[in-house]
């Protein structure tokens, strides 16, 4: 990617993210937005799709034709599978174990449309995943102690 540079008061300076600055405006968007509304707003050209569990908050960005309803459902499953995966998923688990939270995601969806619609499947997946790289971490220490290293 190009970087720009904005000269302010003869000093250089770096233009501000514009991912942080849109997480930041969606994020006060939906927390400023009363439980009972409805879980829908306009942002910009885009429609926010967003619904609360428990303390987490899950947001999608779609297009104006895009289905409000098929989003929220896809939210839910997608949380369906952080349960499935974590045991009762919380904000922890996904700060913690981004990488997977991120797998489980790639599993579930790949360019923008849903990729595999069973729970089984994409657990499956990800489960196998698990276990390959257990097995890389017991080869490298394997060789670590066979170099006396470990």
């Amino acid at each position: 990617d190009k970087v720009n540079f904005v000269f302010k008061n003869g000093i250089h300076h770096k233009p501000k993210n514009p991912r942080k600055k849109i997480t930041r405006e969606i994020t006060a968007a939906v927390l400023s937005r009363k439980q009972k509304m409805s879980s829908f707003l306009e942002w910009k050209d885009l429609k926010i799709v967003y619904k609360r569990y428990a303390s987490l908050y899950f947001c999608c960005a779609i297009e104006q034709d895009d289905n409000e309803l098929l989003t929220l459902e896809t939210i839910h499953r997608y949380v369906e599978l952080l349960d499935k995966y974590f045991g009762s998923v919380c904000e922890l688990d996904i700060i913690f174990n981004f990488e997977k939270a991120y797998f489980i995601f790639d599993e579930f969806i790949l360019g923008g449309e849903i990729q595999e619609t069973s729970k089984k499947s994409v657990l499956k997946a990800v489960n196998d995943q698990d276990v390959i790289q257990e097995e890389e971490l017991e080869e490298k220490r394997s060789v670590l102690e066979d170099l006396g290293l470990a």
